[in-house]
């Protein structure tokens, strides 16, 4: 009878619970949302970041707000320990939420077990470029290049851990090549020593890149991630340019806090959908050469554990660390 009673008492509770919640996602939101940015303002996670907050506030009638955190291990952690009610949000990417599990030999948050995904925003793929005195004029060509003189050719890296470094170090690894890294303080301090052909090989931002390229100063072989850019049609991909299977790309998207209520997640993961669907964020997400991001709900999880994974090898093979 006591058993009876407390699995009563628990369906109770579980309904009401879940009536709560779903009467809460209906008037979510009341006051300003927060969007931590684990970076400083001006940088690719700050613009996407800001440009679907705006449509959210539009959409929601509520002011969304970018908080600039410093550091990426910094503002992931704050945004952790914030209170689960949807009011604050994560800006996720790459790098804090797949590779810094695998830079770092303690962290001090995990991405899976102390987030829920709301909704991806975008994808931007890099662009592979060369300077334009290397003899190279494919991947193919740089991929025997680098078969040929193992070593000898440098690519730049915007610092230890960065996309930048990680990109070239996956296409050596599928190619069986061998570049060595010259690292900067960020990756335009890098287009100098590229340009002039000290350090010929860059795998950088499309939208970085595209400037110098279109300019001439520096040779686009291929880009990244997983189709052409309307931006540079007539450039292949690297996967069609003879390593079937790569890709890289920034991925973008947002986190709330775990055991923030699935209604409130949902009805964020619906108003972020409505946003990338709206002409103007279409238009400015292109205009940095990305492409929105419309992952169902389900598959991000997976798609993260996925994405450690892959770089947990790529950093075990490199050697690469940040400690």
């Amino acid at each position: 009878m006591l058993d009876r009673f407390r699995t009563i008492t628990l369906a109770v509770a579980l309904l009401t619970t879940g009536l709560a919640g779903s009467a809460w996602a209906q008037d979510f939101p009341t006051r300003p949302v927060t969007i931590i940015v684990p970076s400083t303002a001006g940088g690719g996670t700050d613009i996407i970041s800001r440009i679907v907050g705006a449509q959210l506030s539009t959409q929601l009638g509520q002011p969304f707000v970018i908080e600039n955190v410093a550091g990426p291990v910094t503002g992931t952690l704050m945004a952790a320990h914030a209170t689960p009610d949807g009011y604050t949000l994560l800006a996720g990417l790459n790098a804090n939420m797949a590779v810094n599990p695998s830079l770092f030999k303690s962290l001090a948050y995990d991405p899976v077990k102390d987030f829920e995904p709301v909704g991806m925003m975008a994808n931007f793929p890099f662009l592979v470029l060369v300077s334009n005195n290397l003899p190279v004029q494919s991947i193919k060509e740089l991929i025997a290049l680098g078969k040929a003189k193992p070593g000898e050719i440098n690519y730049a890296s915007a610092g230890n851990g960065t996309g930048q470094e990680l990109s070239m170090e996956l296409f050596k690894m599928m190619t069986d090549t061998n570049f060595t890294m010259v690292a900067y303080r960020g990756a335009q301090p890098a287009y100098p020593d590229v340009i002039s052909g000290r350090v010929p090989v860059f795998f950088d931002n499309f939208a970085s890149g595209l400037g110098a390229a279109k300019a001439g100063t520096v040779r686009a072989l291929a880009v990244t991630g997983t189709e052409r850019s309307p931006l540079l049609p007539d450039l292949p991909t690297v996967a069609e340019s003879g390593v079937p299977g790569y890709q890289y790309y920034v991925w973008f998207g947002l986190w709330a806090p775990q055991a923030t209520p699935q209604p409130i997640v949902e009805k964020l993961y619906a108003e972020i959908q409505k946003a990338l669907a709206d002409p103007g964020v279409i238009a400015r997400i292109a205009a940095s050469a990305g492409v929105p991001s419309h992952m169902p709900l389900a598959d991000i999880t997976p798609f993260v554990k996925a994405e450690i994974a892959k770089w947990s090898e790529v950093v075990k093979r490199a050697g690469v660390s940040v400690e």
